[in-house]
């Protein structure tokens, strides 16, 4: 198991409305990460994931396609050291 990381990122696309935020948290909870995913009001969701690195690698690429009805076109990664950590992985309104 690789050391804990956290790491920000932002999807676009078609990734409002189609399941993503609680998608997204179900397969951050299957990984064992702690966070919160949030859908932004430009029609982007946006996902905080802690824990260790190839985990969150992991979340990452199942963003890449999402839920069935997602389009992903971009995804926006920001690796960012520990901040303060969170107790399970939220959706956040």
């Amino acid at each position: 198991m690789s050391q804990a990381q956290q790491a920000r990122f932002v999807i676009s696309g078609r990734v409002q409305g189609v399941w993503y935020r609680a998608s997204t948290q179900e397969r951050a909870v299957g990984l064992g990460l702690t966070g919160w995913v949030r859908n932004l009001p430009d029609g982007r969701v946006e996902v905080l994931a802690q824990g260790p690195t190839d985990r969150i690698q992991a979340l990452i690429d199942w963003c890449r396609q999402g839920p069935p009805l997602a389009r992903v076109e971009r995804i926006d990664v920001d690796w960012q050291p520990p901040g303060e950590p969170h107790s399970g992985f939220a959706i956040s309104r």
